[in-house]
């Protein structure tokens, strides 16, 4: 990062670093409320606006959240709109986001789209999107693709995507032994 090896820093040494993570099934803090965790998030104490104004960016009522626990009570959608609700207010340099539109409606999906390009356009930080989604690719500049935990393949969409979808030769069919076509 930055010029700097942090593969053995710990995951506390490299958050210091800049580095952000947003798990598959974020993590549910008990006894904070949300402005607590996007205050804790950002590093400094925030306004309750400046916290509404993360929480509704991801498409959630500030005003029904702010005070809200992070308990049980919170649907996974919710808590993943929380969660990257947290990372945009860390504005860190590199910001891992593993399957951030799980458990998220289409509307909420193309809300999320703006909300990684308002993070890039206010960071300048690496994003780097673990996911299974064709539809996250819009926003992507450069594509990695891992094939039983070895990358595969890694550059510019615009070389990788036409392999990857089967597009560089006309069509691409494969019949299975004995079908019919």
């Amino acid at each position: 990062l930055d010029g700097e090896d942090i593969t053995d820093l710990s995951i506390t040494d490299r958050a210091r670093c800049g580095v952000s993570f947003a798990f598959q099934q974020p993590v549910r803090f008990k006894g904070l409320t949300v402005k607590d965790l996007i205050s804790l998030a950002a590093g400094e104490k925030i306004t309750v606006a400046q916290a509404c104004n993360y929480l509704s960016e991801v498409g959630l009522c500030a005003k029904n959240y702010i005070d809200r626990e992070l308990d049980a009570s919170l649907s996974g959608g919710e808590l993943k709109r929380i969660e990257i609700a947290m990372i945009n207010a860390r504005g860190t340099k590199l910001s891992l986001f593993d399957e951030p539109e799980a458990g998220i409606d289409l509307w909420s999906f193309n809300n999320l789209i703006s909300v990684f390009r308002s993070m890039y356009e206010r960071t300048r930080g690496t994003i780097l999107i673990i996911s299974h989604q064709e539809r996250i690719l819009d926003i992507a500049d450069k594509v990695v693709v891992v094939v039983n935990g070895e990358i595969a393949a890694y550059g510019p969409k615009e070389d990788i995507l036409p392999e990857l979808l089967g597009t560089t030769a006309g069509c691409r069919l494969t019949v299975k032994e004995g079908a019919t076509v």
